[in-house]
């Protein structure tokens, strides 16, 4: 009798669906229109990402908000699973964590106060220039690896280099195309792009790389992929951005 009860449960045991694990995601809530904050409601890109993501996989989402510059310590002490903050491929990050393939491609963006783009047309014109940027951004990184970089004054934020730049407190920022583009069009500073992108940036997912890091980054993957090939994932890009930065800039340009 014993037998045949403890076989019964683990027939039904067998039947039941797997339970969803849960995807902590660390973000900024600051990061208009990827992670943002609006009555007081956490929406953007990358929610809507997310939860697509999830819809696909079974896991439920868990979006966890903090300051840009924390969310790398945070997943490297396992305190989230995953970052979903147009967090950028670099040799360095990937030295370090297993990242998903590129949902986004973007190019790094020159803003000035409207009316100073004809001073200011690119990153060669930031010499002798003061530029702010997202304090542990990949910006930040690429105007340090400029040749000239030690003739720009790079100044980090965590926040407010839009507002420091409309007001006259720096130069310029730089930040991802997209980005500025729907700063630009929904904020009333005055603000305008200055040249154009001066390097090509790809985003992804990255998890801690090791054996539960690297199952979760490839299951997540793979919903990528489905989002990418139903078109779930240009439909977001589209709602958001009024454009589809989901695939290389080459292949869009053609």
């Amino acid at each position: 009798m014993r037998t045949t009860i403890l076989s019964a449960i683990l027939a039904l045991a067998t039947a039941l669906p797997v339970s969803a694990e849960t995807i902590r995601v660390g973000m900024s809530g600051g990061y208009f229109p990827f992670t943002f904050t609006r009555a007081d409601e956490l929406q953007g890109f990358e929610v809507d990402f997310l939860n697509a993501v999830g819809e696909i996989t079974g896991d439920d989402i868990e979006f966890v908000t903090m300051s840009f510059s924390g969310l790398i310590g945070a997943l490297e002490a396992g305190r989230i699973d995953t970052v979903a903050n147009q967090i950028t491929i670099t040799p360095e990050r990937e030295a370090k964590f297993a990242f998903t393939q590129p949902y986004v491609f973007d190019g790094a963006q020159v803003v000035v106060k409207e009316g100073n783009e004809g001073e200011i047309t690119g990153p060669e014109s930031l010499k002798g220039k003061s530029v702010a940027v997202n304090l542990g951004s990949n910006f930040e990184e690429l105007l340090r690896a400029l040749p000239y970089a030690d003739e720009i004054d790079i100044r980090t934020y965590e926040s407010n280099i839009e507002q420091d730049t409309a007001l006259g407190r720096v130069d310029a920022f730089v930040m991802d195309r997209v980005s500025s583009a729907q700063v630009i069009a929904e904020s009333p500073l005055p603000l305008a792009l200055a040249g154009q992108p001066f390097d090509e940036i790809r985003n992804a997912l990255p998890f801690r790389n090791d054996e539960a890091g690297n199952a979760l980054r490839d299951r997540v993957d793979a919903a990528i992929t489905e989002l990418k090939e139903n078109g779930t994932l240009a439909e977001i890009s589209q709602k958001w951005l009024k454009a589809d930065v989901t695939q290389p800039l080459a292949e869009a340009a053609e």
